[in-house]
Order: C-alpha cells, then structure tokens, then sequence
C-alpha cells in the first residue's frame, strides 16, 4: 500500500506535466525507483503506466483535430528507426559522452527559451514540404537520443516541431503524443516479453496518469501559449539537475 501511496500521486502529476511539455518521465521514474522495484521492472512498469496516460491524451488531441496524421506517420517511422539506430549505438559509446552534450546544451536551451520575446503561437505557419522534412529529421535525429538516454525526448520534440518545424502548438502537442505512444508501446511490447512489468502497480498508476494526461491536455488547449513555456523551462531545469547528480 505505501508503494502505491508514493508511486500514484508521482504519476498522476507526471501525467499532467507530461501532457503539457513532455518529459513526465523525469518524475515517475526516479519514483518507481524510490519505491524499490529493480531497475528494469520499474522502466518496464513506468511504460505501461506512461503509455495508458500518452493514450488518453493522444486521442484527446485527435479528438479535437490537432494531430496532423501525415506528419504523425512518417515521423513516428524515423523516431523508430532513430530509437532502434540509437539503442545499437549505446553499446559502443559511453553514456558520459552523451551527458556532457546535455550538460552543454541545457543551459543554453534553458537561457533560450526564458529570454525569447516570441511566444509559441507565433511560430504557426503555414504547413510545406519545408515542414515535413525538418519533422521527419527532428523525429529521426531525437529518436536516435531517445534510443541512445532518452531522458526529455517529448520535450525536445516539441520544441523542435514548434520552433524549427512551425507547427502550431497543439497540433504539434499532438504529433508528438502519437510518437510517444508509438515508441512507448514499442518497448512495452519488449519489456511484457521478458517479463519485467509489475502489472497491478502499473495498472493503478496508469489509471492515474490517464486523469493526469487528461488535465494537462486539457490546461494546454485552454491557454497553449501561457502554460508551455514554463512548462518547458521546468523540465529542462529538472533534467539539468537530474543529469548533474547522475553524472
């Protein structure tokens, strides 16, 4: 019960912050740790759990016409191919490696991000093959990360899709929730296999999430522009300080 206690209210807020600016993982998984599941069972019971809640708020957005289902298809093909080029490069690299480029590029996102005059609306542009193209890489190149740490992956998919892509804010909200939940169910699918999901802690949190997802959708198709912005400063503050205390 206490497990439950602890892991619960993590995911039901993780789900609203990941609804909202991606990045919910940097708080449910580091939970599920601190509850005691081993580390495989607590990233193979955080994807069900996160895949219920990307579920929900995916058909929420596609519900309200905010997914581009062209867009959404071909970058959630390169995020895939990207997650499996990434995981085959992790066992040549060094993590490390991998974490100084975050440690480098955080603060600079983070400064960015906090002085830019311009809000995430007026980035909106017309959708061209310009649009398409810089989706499929960012999908393919983030899907590589992904594959290779993972960490803030929606996040940095997000920001790529509003402020390179030009895609409006909820609509890029919404490709970028299909292609979390097609690589989510991608590696739940591989973890079910092994065995490595606690099913009823995953079921009840995921429960949770789903509300979480549900409300944070909600908040961001209500006021996009005043919500996401700090909402992707806090996550890119929460990763900065989760990656210096692994390091």
């Amino acid at each position: 019960m206490l497990t439950f206690l602890l892991v619960c209210p993590a995911v039901f807020f993780a789900g609203v912050i990941d609804a909202i600016g991606g990045g919910g993982g940097l708080i449910s998984l580091p939970v599920y740790l601190l509850a005691g599941l081993p580390p495989h069972m607590a990233i193979g019971t955080n994807k069900l759990s996160s895949s219920m809640g990307t579920t929900a708020a995916t058909i929420r957005f596609a519900k309200m016409g905010h997914i581009n289902w062209k867009i959404a298809l071909f970058c959630s093909i390169t995020a895939v191919i990207g997650s499996f080029t990434g995981a085959s490069l992790s066992v040549f690299t060094n993590e490390k490696t991998i974490q100084i480029f975050i440690l480098i590029l955080l603060p600079f996102l983070f400064v960015y991000l906090l002085f830019s005059k311009k809000d995430f609306s007026s980035f909106a542009r017309n959708i061209s093959y310009k649009t398409y193209i810089i989706s499929i890489l960012s999908a393919l190149f983030i899907g590589i990360y992904d594959g290779f740490y993972g960490p803030g992956t929606g996040t940095f998919l997000l920001l790529c899709l509003t402020r390179f892509a030009g895609l409006d804010v909820l609509d890029a909200s919404g490709v970028t929730k299909f292609i979390n939940l097609v690589t989510n169910l991608t590696a739940l699918s591989t973890f079910l296999f092994y065995g490595k999901v606690y099913f009823l802690l995953g079921f009840v949190a995921g429960i949770c999430s789903i509300v979480g997802n549900l409300i944070g959708s909600g908040l961001l198709t209500k006021r996009a522009d005043k919500i996401l912005r700090p909402a992707i400063l806090g996550v890119i503050g929460i990763f900065f300080i989760r990656t210096i205390t692994t390091f």
